[in-house]
Parts: C-alpha cells; structure tokens; sequence
C-alpha cells in the first residue's frame, strides 16, 4: 500500500485529503506542522510527500530541504502562492510538483498518481556502478571497497550519491549543497571540501590524487568511472 505524508496546517484540507486518498487504498498519514513533518517522515519514510509552504513553525522550503538530505520520495507542493518566484524556488529546492490553492481533486489525484509513478521508475532504475577502486550500490545505499563494506555518514552518501547519478557531468558547488545540506546552505562551499576530502579518504586509492571524485576548480565537482 502507498503511504502518503500530507502535511497542511489547515484542518479541513487534512481532513478532504485524508478521506480521499483512504478511500482510494492510500495509507496517509497527517501532519500540521514542519517539525510535525520531519518526524513523521524519519518514523514512516512515506512513498510520497504532500506539503503545504505555509507552515506555523517552519517554512515549507526549510521542510524540503531537511528531506531532500535523505529522502527520495516525490514532494507535491500545495500552496495558494502563485507567484512564479514561488514555484520556482520551491521546485529548485527539491520539490517534483508544484499545485495552486484551490485545485480540483481530480487534477490533484492525477498529478499524485503521476508523481508516484516516476518514483516507481526511479527506484527501479538504481544502477551498480563500479570503478577500479569501489562500487556504489544506489539502490542498497551501499558501498564496498576491496570486498568490504565503506561506512558513510548520511551527509557523505547524499554528496556521493549525487555526484554518482550525474557520473560524468559537472555538478555545480552551488547545486550540490542546496540538494544535500539544503537552500540555506548553498554559499557554505567550506562544506564541500571537508566532505570531500573525507570521501575521497575512504574511497580512492591514492586520496591526494584522486581520479574518480574530481574537483573542477571554481565551478563543482565530477564523478568519474
């Protein structure tokens, strides 16, 4: 059974959609508030997000954020924003879908059914890559050097991760700490050095000349196979 997390400070949409997805065979599990939201998803790691921006303790960007650092599921923001501004930074913050306060049920079911099946398909799709010196398992969230299991932190295998699923492609400072630390972070460039540096310690032969987690000076980082 799909479990769904909505989180709404406004009783009566909890409620409207709440009784729409039970009846539809969802299991949906409710929150009020972004705190609210974060423990509900550690607790029920939901297959999908439903998230109001409008949240009494926290924006609901702060709430993407804190979920992009580990969770994968699809994030449907609803919101009566309609800025474009809006939108755009809250897609740019890790949500798949953005839908405007008042919609219509069946648009909005649609959208679900649309983003869970993307979520499908990406969870099938989790390649093995291997180099010469490891092998990342995204799938597993695991990775082994030499036959043995490499412990990472979260925040090591989000900024491993994501450099894997781009293996090959410049992944720009910038865009790295948004999808890993979150939008409040996106100038803490420190970061990515420190946690690379670590990476490259557990996982290269020779760490002070890397040749799979490369620095592209000024501009980001490449995985390279």
């Amino acid at each position: 059974m799909t479990k769904v997390l909505v989180v709404d400070d406004e009783p009566q949409i909890l409620r409207a959609l709440r009784i729409n997805l039970s009846v539809r065979g969802y299991q949906v599990v409710t929150a009020s508030s972004g705190g609210g939201a974060l423990r509900a998803a550690a607790d029920g790691h939901p297959d999908v997000v439903i998230l109001d921006l409008g949240l009494p303790d926290m924006s609901g960007i702060e709430v993407i954020g804190g979920l992009r650092g580990w969770l994968t599921a699809p994030i449907i923001v609803l919101s009566a924003r309609t800025d474009s501004a809006d939108k755009v930074e809250a897609l740019d913050a890790g949500a798949d879908d953005y839908v405007t306060k008042p919609f219509g049920m069946d648009e909005f079911l649609a959208r679900l059914r649309a983003a869970i099946r993307r979520g499908a398909a990406a969870d099938t799709d989790q390649p093995v890559v291997e180099t010469a010196s490891f092998t990342v398992d995204l799938s597993a969230k695991k990775v082994t050097k030499n036959g043995t299991d490499v412990h990472l932190t979260p925040t090591e295998w989000g900024m491993l991760e994501m450099l894997v699923r781009n293996r090959g492609k410049l992944v720009g400072r910038e865009e790295l700490l948004k999808e890993v630390w979150g939008p409040a972070y996106a100038k803490e460039t420190h970061y990515l050095r420190v946690y690379l540096a670590q990476l490259r310690r557990k996982l290269e032969n020779d760490p002070s000349h890397p040749v799979h987690l490369l620095t592209e000076a000024g501009m980001g980082y490449r995985f390279q196979e």
